[in-house]
């Protein structure tokens, strides 16, 4: 594609044809592929180049010539400058079948899976005011607090924003007007807030450490009968109106003996694999949230899980360095770095030492839900040589969901089961979980 060719030095009109991994719409022009920002399935659309990469055109909508039967106003004054919400402009039932096809098209595509097995995904019971965690930039010369406009580095000033839960929403006017007062430190760079049973918690980015040394308020969730501490500092789910459900699919009926947990967090899966296994190793690599995960174990009575701070990829090859299952069992019978004790230790001990020499020691279950960025490459390298009987992955983008998959099917899995959940609205992001089987 020449940046220079005449159709792309004006506006012109294209029909999008679908919705690609990413949320753009996608579009033809003299044989020229195009995606396109803020589209609708079926629109027929005016359009401007604005960049080009490779034999790919990046269009924005100039004028929309006539709308997809699916397309809506945008509620939101910000739509179209703010780069949190892409999906404003369809309506619900045309967000979750544009979720689908992504999730098909990369697991096709990326993945190399030619039959996907049959799914749906799970609508979110509120699709505005879901939102129980943000986090806002801030801009303390232009006096900005908001996100980043979409494609850019600059601040988009935000009075009100439809996704945010009320307390959130009373946050953010609680920063916006401490802005105004000039209460604000100058070196922040953004502000994190989260919400919990009894508050928020609200974290500050500076460049200065030592500004920032007040202690950011702990707080607590209740989801599926167990109890999580964490604060502003820390990652948790952010549509809490889905957690039982994302906490079922991914844990299901499993149970056995040994179960590790890789990019553990606080601890949301952790303790539901601690009452249905009689060990578990979870591995987290941020302290802070390491630390929560270890006391929430705790502070429910559950001694049968260890929490391990390090960075996972080099965890696991530790492990595998290390004799991997002789350590493991030394580890499983909780030695002085567990959560608790056990007063069946020794027991405990002489049984797995006895199952290691008979060679019937497995790890049963492996899940992992790592961020967007997906596992590296050494992490599933890593999870092939443990070889778990069953793994489930818990994932925010399809993209290196089946990146990832690719590589632990030619390791010799087979997918059994796919399930998504929308856990964020009005956004091309879904939630995606799978089950793999072990040879």
């Amino acid at each position: 594609m020449h940046a220079n060719s005449a159709i792309f030095k004006q506006a012109f009109e294209v029909l999008i044809e679908r919705i690609l991994p990413g949320g753009l719409g996608l579009a033809h022009a003299e044989g020229k592929t195009l995606m396109i920002a803020l589209a609708a399935p079926g629109d027929r659309v005016r359009v401007r180049v604005d960049r080009v990469k490779g034999n790919v055109g990046f269009a924005s909508i100039v004028e929309v010539l006539e709308p997809s039967p699916v397309r809506i106003a945008p509620p939101c004054p910000y739509f179209g400058r703010c780069g949190g919400c892409d999906f404003q402009q369809l309506a619900y039932g045309a967000q979750l079948s544009a979720k689908a096809e992504i999730i098909k098209d990369c697991l096709h595509r990326l993945g190399r899976i030619n039959t996907v097995p049959d799914f749906s995904i799970t609508p979110a019971p509120n699709e505005w005011r879901y939102r129980s965690r943000a986090q806002w930039q801030y801009d303390s010369v232009r006096q900005r607090l908001g996100y980043f406009e979409s494609v850019s580095r600059n601040v988009c000033d935000v009075a009100e924003c439809g996704v945010l839960v009320p307390e959130l929403q009373q946050s953010l006017e609680t920063l916006r007007r401490e802005m105004s007062d000039g209460l604000l430190p100058d070196d922040a760079r953004y502000f994190r807030a989260v919400v919990g049973d009894q508050g928020v918690s609200v974290a500050s980015g500076v460049r200065s450490p030592s500004v920032s040394e007040r202690k950011i308020r702990d707080i607590s969730r209740s989801a599926s009968g167990e109890t999580y501490n964490f604060n502003a500092e820390s990652f948790f789910q952010t549509n809490i109106d889905l957690l039982p459900q994302l906490i079922a699919a991914s844990i299901g009926d499993a149970s056995g003996d040994t179960a590790i947990e890789l990019y553990a967090g606080v601890g949301l899966f952790t303790l539901p694999l601690a009452r249905r296994f009689k060990n578990v190793i979870a591995v987290e690599e941020n302290p802070d949230g390491a630390k929560f995960a270890q006391d929430n174990l705790a502070n429910a009575g559950l001694s049968n899980a260890e929490v391990v701070t390090a960075d996972i990829a080099a965890w696991i090859e530790s492990d595998l360095e290390r004799g991997g299952k002789a350590q493991r069992q030394r580890r499983l019978g909780f030695n002085s770095h567990s959560v608790g004790g056990s007063s069946n230790g020794a027991q405990n001990e002489a049984a797995i030492q006895s199952a290691v020499e008979a060679g019937a020691l497995q790890i049963d279950f492996l899940l992992l839900d790592p961020p967007r960025a997906g596992a590296e490459s050494r992490v599933i390298d890593g999870i092939l040589q443990l070889r778990p009987k069953q793994i489930c992955y818990v994932s925010c983008d399809p993209a290196t969901l089946a990146r990832d998959l690719r590589k632990i099917i030619a390791g010799g899995y087979s997918l059994d089961s796919l399930s998504a959940f929308d856990m964020f609205p009005q956004t091309h992001h879904v939630e995606t979980i799978v089950k793999l089987t072990g040879p």
